[in-house]
Formats: C-alpha cells, sequence, structure tokens
C-alpha cells in the first residue's frame, strides 16, 4: 500500500505543478493570519487551478472561522479543508455542510482524542507538540496510542528523515513543508522532489500499513 503524500503551504502554481509530477497525492494552501506561508484567496486559488482534479488540494487554517475557511476552500474548488488546532465537533459539521471533506489536524500536546473520525474528520493529521516549528518530535511517544486509519504524520519531516518516519509510525500518510524549504515560506522544487521519492522508499520498504 503506498503512502499518501501531501506537501503543504504551497504560495505559487509552479510548486503545485512539480508536486504533481513528483508523484504527490495532496497539495496544500495555508490561510493560518501567523504563518509566512499565508496565501491570498487569489493567489490559493491559481495554486489550487494548477492541478485541480488530479490531485487532492487542501486549504488549511488554525484560526479562521470554520464555515469562512470551508466557503474560501468551495469559492476557490479545493476539495478538502483542513482545521488545524481548537475547533469543535459543531465547527466541524458547520464545514462539512459546505465543503463534504474535511479533515482534522492536532497534536500529542492538544488532545488525547486521536481516533481518526471522532469529529466526523476524513482524516486525522498528527503534528509535532509545537506545530508549524519544523521540529521533528519523538515517535515513540506513538507507542501509547494506537492509531490506525487515515492518519497523516507531520512535523519536522525533510528528505533525508521521512522514509525512517514511515518504517517507524506506519502512518497512512504523511505531510511536509517547511522541510522542503529553502527560507520559511520559500519552497525548493527540488527538495519537493527528493521528499516524494523518499517517501516512496519508504513505503516500499515496509511502510504504511
Amino acid at each position: 500500500m503506498k503512502t499518501y503524500v501531501k506537501v503543504c503551504g504551497l504560495r505559487h502554481p509552479e510548486e503545485a505543478e512539480v508536486a504533481l509530477h513528483a508523484g504527490a497525492d495532496a497539495i496544500g494552501v495555508v490561510f493560518s493570519q501567523k504563518s509566512p506561508r499565508r496565501v491570498s484567496i487569489d493567489e490559493a486559488r491559481a495554486v489550487v487551478a494548477a492541478v485541480a482534479g488530479r490531485i487532492d488540494t487542501v486549504v488549511v487554517t488554525n484560526d479562521l472561522d470554520a464555515a469562512e475557511a470551508a466557503t474560501i476552500a468551495r469559492d476557490i474548488g479545493a476539495s478538502v479543508l483542513q482545521l488545524h488546532g481548537a475547533y469543535t465537533t459543531e465547527d466541524f459539521a458547520r464545514a462539512r455542510a459546505i465543503v463534504p471533506r474535511v479533515w482534522r489536524a492536532t497534536s500529542l500536546g492538544e488532545t488525547n482524542e486521536l481516533t481518526v473520525g471522532a469529529y466526523g474528520d476524513e482524516a486525522l493529521l498528527l503534528d509535532a507538540p509545537r506545530p508549524g516549528s519544523g521540529e521533528r518530535w519523538d515517535l515513540s511517544a506513538l507507542t501509547a496510542h494506537r492509531l490506525s486509519g487515515h492518519w497523516l504524520l507531520a512535523g519536522g519531516l525533510n528528505p533525508d528523515n521521512v522514509a525512517d518516519a514511515i518504517l517507524d509510525a506506519h502512518p497512512w500518510g504523511v505531510d511536509v513543508s517547511s522541510g522542503v524549504e529553502s527560507a520559511p515560506g520559500v519552497k525548493d522544487l527540488d527538495k519537493i522532489r527528493a521528499f516524494v521519492a523518499a517517501a516512496r522508499r519508504g513505503m516500499s520498504a515496509g511502510g504504511a500499513q
């Protein structure tokens, strides 16, 4: 079974096209106010349009109202909304009424609810204890949790460590942002290609379960 690969925090159509041709399964655009990867609606629309219909396109936020974020995702043609942080089950229900596919992103430091679908989410993204920091975290912390289903590992992944992380954690998918950048918010196209290739190597060596 192949590992699902998402490349997040894209700001330019060319980055999305490179991710697509490298073999990624999804790309993400970020609307969080404090992120160096934040895009405008027009920028996000262009990124999504570059690959729409060929791979999943994900709107990511941690501070917009859930219904507002879902409306943006719908209006720019994105296929998925990813809500990160302190959103409630009611928030997820309101978002799903606008965009049927909603993912939940969290970290071990934010919640003990790690069951995929507990909030009506299609998939669960498990991030580092400090989301967005780009820090690699101790995957042994996952031994107390039996994650199953469609869950993605994120946090500190890069082309050099993603294959080992897949072998250690056996996620359904992996997500990368800062690990394929030359500076905060600046994607490195060669690193995107290398990350996807490395994730595939991890899978072929016995990765996702």
